[in-house]
């Protein structure tokens, strides 16, 4: 067993389950954490894709009321059948163009570079998002939202297939420009991660099995159980903290953190490997 291999495994764990949830983007974090760290591989990237589904678990541990209920009532209660129906609307765009897309993605666009300008993007749209009239929220709880609203939150979600956009801040971000407001956009966006993490996880595993082996098995346990825990953590603290706060520092701390990257890379100081 390579302790340097499980010690990195466990820091991405870390990385992950920090910011999968948070408007930041955890895909970009991962990007540039691997860089650093020389964990950058094709299994690597395997690897950071599969440890997502720890911190979905996490989720599902933090919703398991609501989601338990949604299941019970699933046969004869309207507003779980609404519920399930608007996450199904809202997972399939990612489901078709990920499918499309997702390989060409992959091979141009995983670069510290690309990561540090969406980075700043996406924190410039936050920042125009939060400052919207309250009039513009229409949809205060996730069970006010129609299948249309899923569907543009769905699209939404497609834009961070670009790595350093965030999915949770597409989502998020997304929602609250579409009306929603912060704390429906923010657990609807948790539920639409379950399906389409779990579904990316299981499909990169597949889709890339002849490059692991049983060897590889403590190195993603380590990554798993540190993500779960991180993101357990983490969820909790964003639910109280979206009820007082808005999503601003985040979208300082994206423009911040990609222009450091651009100014290492451009002046030679870190070597960024793409």
């Amino acid at each position: 067993m390579d302790l340097l291999l499980l010690i990195k495994a466990a820091v991405m764990g870390l990385v992950e389950g920090l910011t999968e949830f948070l408007p930041i983007s955890s895909t970009g974090h991962l990007i540039l954490a691997g860089s650093l760290l020389g964990f950058d591989d094709d299994k690597s990237k395997v690897f950071d894709i599969a440890i997502q589904t720890g911190a979905i678990f996490a989720v599902i541990l933090v919703y398991w009321q609501r989601l338990r209920e949604t299941a019970a009532g699933l046969g004869s209660e309207p507003r779980a059948q609404r519920f399930v129906l608007n996450v199904a609307i809202g997972f399939l765009p990612a489901v078709v163009l990920g499918l499309l897309l997702g390989k060409a993605i992959k091979a141009h666009l995983f670069t510290p570079t690309v990561v540090a300008s969406t980075f700043i993007i996406g924190g410039l749209i936050i920042l125009w998002a939060e400052r919207r009239p309250a009039s513009a929220v229409r949809i205060h709880e996730v069970d006010d939202m129609r299948p249309l609203d899923a569907l543009k939150v769905g699209l939404v979600q497609c834009l961070a297939m670009v790595p350093g956009t965030s999915r949770s801040g597409a989502t998020i971000i997304g929602g609250m420009l579409l009306g929603l407001s912060r704390k429906a956009a923010t657990d609807f966006s948790f539920f639409l991660a379950i399906p389409t993490l779990i579904g990316a996880g299981l499909y990169s595993l597949y889709k890339e099995r002849a490059l692991l082996s049983a060897a590889d098995l403590p190195m993603f346990g380590a990554g798993l159980v540190v993500s779960f825990l991180s993101a357990w953590v983490c969820v909790r603290w964003l639910l109280r903290y979206i009820a007082t706060h808005s999503f601003t520092p985040f979208a300082w701390y994206r423009i911040a953190f990609g222009l450091v990257v651009l100014a290492t890379a451009w002046s030679g100081l870190v070597v960024w490997a793409d």
